[in-house]
């Protein structure tokens, strides 16, 4: 049963969580009226005081301003480094938390989708989503909105992260010089091109995705648009070696996990960890979203991923049985893997043939709360998980695997030196 979304809890923080509108007394003819202020969630708990008055309010502000700016929330830094500090006072020690990351070309809506997962209502007055969607200024000018990781965590204590896009034209932009290298470093010391490491940086951030959460969402448009399968099975194939956040601390030294099979067994009991994938298509047009359709994409990415770490073993009686999807509902191609369609936004509900996009997101929002996620090989708290975090971008950063993979790309001859 899917657990009830509550309205977040009013914890006062310092970073743009989400903003709401709250009362606020004020004297104006002699008695108190209520005027909107807006509020900013969702941080640290422990900030919220108890017993009311410009007391509480002096603490709160005081408190408020030893957190990290709205600004410095992003997990990594313009040279591609994590930084720890900035997220870290949002958690807590509690240990009973769900990270949930999305992947995918810009414009698909993965932003949308984890406002969705937070909780945010846009219908509110006063409110602004935890994270930034495209505008349309900003969509014609073709800008992304996201750069690097943006955390944030729900009062359900989901902790959401928002990758920039992959495929980006304006992210491949932002990171090529004059003579057409990288301003990001990559793997190697060596100078490599910016269509290169744009490539393989995306391929990083779906690989610590796939290590650090428990559910990742793939986002594509379209029915027919294979690119995103393609990158998550790359991600299956380079992410060997990398352990979950739980089993880092052990081995947090250990920067060529990938070349060597008995540190792997040893991290992992003889299994790799693998976040739980669920691919969404988004933007469909009626004619994609039939049940033959939706039967001809379930089989094809059971087919397609039949062999991938992202399946998982299934028993005897149902090993065989593939579910018929209809618009908008979770395919289970098997116990661990999903797929959702969405069609295109429309202004009225009656344009729409099967199911309208309100109701196919709200099914992918009911799907990830009250689905049973992978779990780690061990019991951590929040903030140990983000601390182990940052230990295993830096062994994605020096793993030997995909420094073999860069190379054998830049031998192809498919990009420029």
């Amino acid at each position: 049963m899917c657990p009830k979304i509550s309205q977040p809890t009013d914890w006062a923080g310092g970073g743009l969580l989400s903003i709401v509108k709250l009362e606020q007394s004020e004297k104006a003819g002699g008695r108190m009226t209520t005027s909107p202020s807006p509020k900013i969630l969702l941080a640290k708990p422990g900030l919220v005081g108890v017993g009311g008055g410009a007391d509480e309010e002096a603490t709160t502000a005081s408190m408020r301003s030893r957190l990290p700016p709205v600004g410095s929330l992003n997990l990594l830094s313009d040279s591609w480094d994590f930084h720890l500090d900035r997220f870290l006072p949002f958690l807590t020690d509690n240990t009973d938390f769900t990270v949930v990351g999305v992947i995918g070309p810009p414009g698909v809506g993965k932003s949308t989708l984890l406002n969705l997962i937070y909780g945010f209502d846009p219908t509110s007055p006063g409110m602004l989503p935890p994270f930034s969607v495209q505008s349309e200024e900003t969509r014609a000018n073709a800008r992304h909105c996201t750069t690097g990781i943006e955390p944030r965590i729900s009062s359900e204590r989901f902790i959401l992260l928002d990758t920039q896009p992959v495929f980006s034209p304006s992210v491949l932009a932002e990171m090529t010089r004059p003579d057409g290298s990288s301003t990001v470093p990559l793997l190697t010391a060596e100078t490599v091109s910016s269509e290169l490491a744009h490539q393989v940086l995306g391929i990083q951030l779906g690989i610590l995705l796939a290590s650090v959460c428990h559910i990742v969402l793939v986002v594509s448009e379209g029915a027919h648009d294979p690119n995103m399968w393609h990158f998550m099975s790359s991600v299956d194939l380079l992410k060997h070696g990398i352990p979950d956040p739980s089993s880092v601390t052990l081995h947090s030294h250990s920067s060529n996990l990938g070349s060597d099979k008995d540190k792997k067994d040893k991290l992992h009991g003889g299994e790799e960890y693998m976040a739980t994938p669920i691919f969404v298509h988004t933007n469909l047009r009626d004619e994609d979203l039939s049940p033959q359709m939706s039967d001809q994409m379930e089989k094809a990415l059971a087919q397609y991923y039949r062999s991938s770490s992202f399946v998982k073993p299934r028993s005897k009686c149902s090993a065989d049985r593939l579910s018929v999807p209809s618009c908008g509902h979770a395919t289970t191609v098997d116990s661990k893997m999903d797929l959702f369609t969405v069609p295109r936004r429309k202004d009225n509900s009656w344009q729409y043939q099967y199911e309208s996009y309100d109701s196919a997101t709200w099914k992918i929002r009911d799907h990830v709360l009250s689905m049973t996620r992978s779990s780690f090989s061990r019991t951590v708290s929040e903030r140990e998980w983000l601390k182990n975090t940052a230990k295993i971008w830096e062994l994605v950063k020096n793993s030997s695997i995909i420094a073999e993979y860069c190379r054998m790309l830049q031998n192809s001859g498919l990009f420029r030196r």
